[in-house]
């Protein structure tokens, strides 16, 4: 199996674009035989899913060079494919050593600029902003509480979220005050987007 594929239907990139996801597929396929950056079983579905759920949230990234932190990059994705896709200043937090070495490499390999902050989140020392992302990382309370960290006060969160997405929502609400929108996944059909801003804990919007 080589990284050379087509793209799934409704994503279209740049020929530029797609040479550079091919460069980072055919790396990520090396070293995912010496460490666990995608299963086994979803490799068969690496452009399908990984990559086409990644690119659904380039599109929503704005032109001219945006600052972008990606939380637990793991094998890139979403961030190295954004980085790939998008002009944005993205810096990947990966607190494992190996992966982080692995998207230092990828990175090289695909073309693209991008820092790779290899801590745990919660000691992260990274520059607030404009965009803050992460995809199947952890339950939406807790990607908020390291999130507000990371995010610009005028910046928003991207999160891909599954079926469980109301629930988290519904969970968050109660220490958190933020203006959602909800942008229906093309990849699964269960799946949603969540571009959520003006994120602030209860406590601070209601002593205002």
């Amino acid at each position: 199996m080589t990284g050379a594929q087509a793209m799934p239907p409704g994503i279209d990139v740049s020929r530029e674009t797609h040479a550079r996801l091919e460069r980072y597929a055919d790396i990520l396929l090396r070293w995912n035989q010496k460490i666990n950056l995608v299963s086994p079983h979803d490799l068969p579905h690496l452009w399908s899913r990984h990559m086409a759920d990644s690119l659904q949230l380039a599109e929503l990234i704005p032109p001219g060079g945006v600052s972008l932190v990606d939380m637990g990059s793991g094998g890139g994705f979403p961030g190295l494919v954004i980085a790939c896709a998008t002009d944005a200043c993205v810096t990947l937090i990966e607190s494992d050593q190996r992966k982080a070495a692995f998207l230092r490499e990828a990175a090289r390999v695909a073309g693209v600029q991008v820092t790779v902050c290899a801590q745990r989140l919660e000691k992260a020392d990274v520059q607030p902003a404009q965009v803050v992302t992460a995809r199947a990382l952890a339950p939406l309370p807790l990607l908020l509480e390291w999130g507000s960290r990371f995010l610009r006060p005028d910046g928003f969160c991207l999160f891909l979220k599954g079926r469980s997405a109301e629930e988290e929502l519904t969970t968050a609400r109660a220490g958190w005050h933020m203006a959602t929108t909800r942008i229906p996944s093309r990849t699964n059909a269960d799946g949603v987007i969540l571009e959520l801003s003006d994120i602030r804990r209860v406590r601070d919007h209601n002593n205002e």
